[in-house]
């Protein structure tokens, strides 16, 4: 693409931005989608329970959901309630959020959860700087609409 164009598309793309105007009190978070593989998933999010996708074949949990098993191949996954108990794995704390539905703060983590998958999730109800890898979570859960309850983990 020549450079006069692609200056042009960009004036053009900036010049539309700045005149947007949000009609919106405040933003909202971006949510999931839920799809028939996930909407089990989900389902026990709202009552407040963690499910994984675990084999029938060699009985490994897997996370994210999948239509056959990461670890064998096996096409038997049942969803299973799991502890929600881990250990942080690795964190970030996220000091300037994407908008402002998301207050600042915030610390993203990677958990291993005690059944063996690793999930990448909140860490609600703490000090970011009390945060330390190998602490011990568990998770909790927050409204984030009328259809979403959101994983989150809280320090044990």
């Amino acid at each position: 693409m020549p450079k006069e164009v692609l200056c042009h598309l960009i004036q053009r793309w900036y010049l539309a931005r700045r005149d947007l105007k949000l009609t919106a009190e405040a933003p909202n978070k971006v949510l999931p989608k839920p799809t028939v593989l996930t909407e089990p998933y989900w389902e026990a999010c709202r009552h407040g329970v963690l499910t994984l996708q675990q084999c029938e074949d060699c009985e490994l949990y897997q996370h994210y959901p999948r239509i056959i098993c990461s670890h064998c191949g096996g096409q038997g996954l049942v969803w299973s309630a799991v502890s929600g108990r881990g250990q942080i794995k690795s964190f970030t704390i996220v000091r300037r959020g994407i908008s402002s539905a998301y207050e600042v703060p915030y610390v993203l983590v990677l958990i291993d959860l005690d059944e063996g998958p690793c999930m990448m999730s909140s860490l609600v109800d703490c000090e970011p700087e009390a945060v330390v890898v190998g602490a011990l979570v568990s998770v909790a859960f927050q409204s984030w609409s009328s259809d979403i309850e959101m994983p989150v983990f809280k320090l044990i």
